[in-house]
């Protein structure tokens, strides 16, 4: 079959470009940005781009058109298969029944940690020997790829990363209904994608569809530590159901932890011991994530044991808490937290970690959710843990697709008084960080953009500076 995807450099759509490739299918696609690394990670695998949706691309005659959720109508290309009658479907719904439809589904659904907690899970299946395909949101650091159909040999198993984002233009469901998961970790619920819902009680809604599509020898792994969540199971839930927890003493049933020297943890399933992970990551949040993957594990059949050690070698997803470079004793990390209760837990890591070192936490409020100003009036107390902080806003924001008007960020982040400051320069924002760095100072970055390579330049600006000790 010859599909031709539009909106293929997104990181759904590209990951499903090459899943498809390598299930055989001849692949095209356009984008209105083809640029590196998609762009050349694409090409690489044989597929050809086209840059913009010109109708013209109708002349490839492809079986089918991919629509990912990037199109809208008025679209030309898209204009055009409707015009023509021409056959198409959205990217998920093709994922469902061409890359899913005899797999085991392992579907990694909340408002935080999908990343994450997906990738925790693939590399446990792998190390346990089960070679799974998946298709990541993100770079897991373990595998250097975000998506295979399966490893070193066919494999039944396939973990995804569940997005409650809406599906398409014309299927306003959220993606993961069409992934017909035999195990689902719901690993939170709280407001999100300002753009799409009008509060939580939709995503809950979109939460219950997810659970009304697991079948009956299926299983859903929960935080127990969400109301949200057990406001979507008091809607109906015709699956088995195990709960996490942080808090080993809060009863028997179910999974837990308890904290040990650093960042380990005791995992605890029913009351009874599992051992201990010692690993390299830090912060509660990734905590619960590791709980989350080890109960769906276990639900495939890999040993608490096994997933425990695994958890030992887990490097962690590229763009979380990853160190960028260090230049004059200064450390540059960048994260994808971009909303209130991430950056929260982000920050809060790396506290612990750094103890009583400065945190230089540098914002882009990127996210439509952000850019429409809903999540506004938390982001000072997200940031409170943080010595300085630097916000940046392009002079221009969209969201949707249409200009915002915009919020003063210098006032919204007035509470936390001197040690905060606002940006729209690009420049003056990398040079006022710069000028207050010091040695043993951690500058975190969180976006989940490219943020201007505002990365790379604070590495080139400190490394032409002499850092104040």
């Amino acid at each position: 079959m010859h599909i031709h995807i539009l909106g293929i450099c997104g990181t759904f759509m590209g990951g499903l470009a090459v899943l498809a490739k390598e299930a055989g299918h001849q692949v095209t696609g356009c984008d209105a940005n083809v640029y590196p690394p998609m762009s050349t990670q694409l090409q690489a695998q044989g597929i050809e781009l086209t840059e913009g949706f010109t109708a013209d691309q109708i002349a490839l005659e492809p079986d089918l058109f991919v629509i990912g959720n990037v199109v809208t109508r008025g679209n030309p290309l898209m204009e055009e298969i409707l015009n023509r009658g021409l056959p198409y479907i959205s990217g998920p719904q093709w994922m469902g029944e061409h890359i899913l439809r005899d797999k085991w589904v392992l579907a990694v659904a909340g408002t935080h940690g999908k990343t994450t907690t997906s990738a925790m899970l693939a590399w446990i299946l792998e190390s346990a020997g089960y070679a799974p395909g998946f298709l990541i949101g993100g770079v897991p650091l373990n595998f250097g790829i975000s998506a295979r159909l399966s490893g070193s040999q066919a494999s039944d198993f396939f973990v995804i990363e569940a997005d409650e984002y809406d599906t398409a233009f014309f299927d306003k469901r959220s993606k993961f209904v069409h992934y017909h998961a035999k195990t689902a970790i719901l690993n939170n619920l709280e407001y999100d994608h300002a753009d799409i819902f009008p509060d939580v009680a939709a995503i809950e809604t979109q939460f219950h569809h997810l659970v009304r599509t697991v079948p009956g020898v299926g299983r859903l792994i929960v935080n127990g530590q969400e109301a949200t969540l057990q406001n979507v199971l008091q809607r109906g839930c015709w699956s088995e159901k195990e709960f996490f927890t942080t808090d080993a003493s809060a009863g028997q049933q179910g999974w837990s932890l308890s904290l040990q020297e650093g960042e380990d943890f005791e995992v605890f399933f029913n009351g009874q011991s599992q051992g201990i992970v010692q690993w390299q990551l830090n912060g509660a949040h990734n905590r619960l994530n590791a709980l989350a993957a080890i109960a769906a594990a276990r639900h495939v059949g890999v040993t608490p044991a096994i997933a425990i050690e695994a958890l030992a070698q887990f490097v962690n997803v590229k763009r979380r808490m990853e160190v960028r470079g260090v230049e004059g004793g200064v450390t540059v990390v960048d994260d994808f937290a971009h909303h209130p209760t991430a950056i929260t837990t982000t920050v809060a890591g790396l506290r612990r970690k750094v103890g009583a070192g400065r945190i230089l936490a540098v914002l882009e409020p990127r996210s439509n959710t952000m850019k429409l100003g809903s999540m506004k009036q938390a982001l000072p107390g997200s940031l409170e843990q943080a010595d300085l902080v630097f916000a940046y806003a392009a002079p221009t924001a969209f969201a949707g697709g249409k200009p915002v008007i915009g919020w003063d960020l210098a006032e919204t982040l007035s509470p936390l008084g001197a040690k905060a400051s606002a940006f729209n320069d690009m420049d003056k924002l990398v040079s006022a960080i710069v000028q207050q760095a010091q040695t043993g100072d951690h500058i975190l970055v969180m976006s989940n953009g490219g943020f201007g390579g505002i990365h790379q330049k604070l590495l080139d600006a400190l490394a032409s500076k002499t850092v104040a000790a």
